[in-house]
């Protein structure tokens, strides 16, 4: 990825500015903290942050509209969060009580929201991309014009249930968007060491799905391209694929050391490509708030994750009958 120069004067409001920079810190200060929480203890099995990727999530959700249905693999708390759960529920979950979306039997990997159409959290590589496509398909069955998200990464999309869904999707018209986080290392390993094709989203061309690829760093280049991709699918054109091109700071999970990159690389692009920073310059050379006012929202926003962090300490853990209820076989 090519260095970002300096933040160039954009036509996005004061307002919409500061609801994405609000968005994109909420989900980085609450990943910060269920670091901390993982490493005393307090969430337990697997743990994998969102941090510098949350320009992907926020960008695609201001494209979004009511209605319209979300789903993602294990990388989930931003998504979450982006499109407006509880963070109470959400970091409850994650240690494993009563207070979360999953009444704490789910964990980081499997949290659902019907009231915000967010249907997972799924623990199986490229599994939620086939549920994705489903879903979309009741969209257009239903014809209620929603369109739905399916996130899956660079490392899912060499599994075989992804071209199914493309097949499947292309030939039935589906209104679906298939969001490629690429962070370039899946779950170790180097793009350029696993795909024979650099630009992923390419691989739709066999099964005539159109799409592109998008600085996955600049939340307003992120919206720009959902905004040009719902368009395609509500105007019952297919599915579309967008390759977010963007990198996770942390290793793939909290057990990761991520010793296959060198630090000097990741303070790199933390320096040169960080979608918050990016924003917070805009801000500040577009003089619409003062380094004060950034500095109450960061405070704020810390409330905010802090209120979370405390909910998930003093929630109950599930009672035993809890092991009888969502149970449909």
């Amino acid at each position: 990825m090519a260095a970002r120069k300096s933040a160039k004067k954009s036509n996005t409001s004061k307002e919409e500015l500061l609801e994405y920079y609000r968005e994109m810190l909420l989900i980085r200060r609450f990943e910060e903290k269920s670091g901390q929480l993982y490493g005393m203890g307090l969430i337990g099995g697997f743990c994998h942050l969102y941090i510098g990727q949350e320009a992907v999530v926020v960008g695609l959700e201001a494209a979004a509209k009511e209605g319209d249905k979300r789903l993602t693999s294990y990388r989930d708390h931003g998504h979450m969060l982006a499109c407006g759960m509880d963070p109470k529920g959400v970091m409850a979950e994650l240690t494993g009580r009563e207070g979360g979306y999953s009444r704490g039997k789910g964990g980081s990997m499997h949290m659902f929201s019907k009231e915000k159409h967010f249907y997972g959290g799924h623990g199986i590589v490229g599994a939620q991309v086939p549920i994705g496509t489903g879903l979309a398909f009741a969209d257009k069955y239903n014809e209620n014009g929603g369109v739905t998200f399916t996130y899956f990464g660079d490392g899912a999309a060499n599994q075989g249930q992804v071209y199914e869904s493309f097949n499947m999707a292309s030939l039935w018209q589906l209104p679906v968007i298939y969001v490629i986080e690429n962070n370039q290392y899946a779950m170790g390993t180097s793009l350029q060491r696993a795909s024979s094709t650099p630009d992923i989203y390419t691989r739709g061309e066999a099964f005539g799905i159109p799409g592109e690829a998008v600085d996955g760093m600049d939340v307003l280049a992120v919206k720009d391209a959902g905004e040009r991709a719902t368009e395609h699918c509500r105007s019952g054109k297919g599915p579309y694929i967008l390759e977010m091109k963007t990198y996770r700071y942390r290793g793939h999970s909290m057990s990761d050391p991520a010793k296959y990159r060198t630090r000097e690389e990741v303070q790199k692009v933390r320096e040169e490509r960080d979608a918050i920073e990016h924003v917070r310059e805009l801000l500040l050379q577009g003089k619409h708030a003062s380094e004060d006012e950034l500095k109450a929202i960061d405070k704020e926003i810390k409330a905010v994750v802090n209120d979370a962090a405390e909910f998930s300490k003093t929630s109950p853990e599930p009672a035993l009958e809890e092991l009888w209820t969502d149970i449909y076989a």
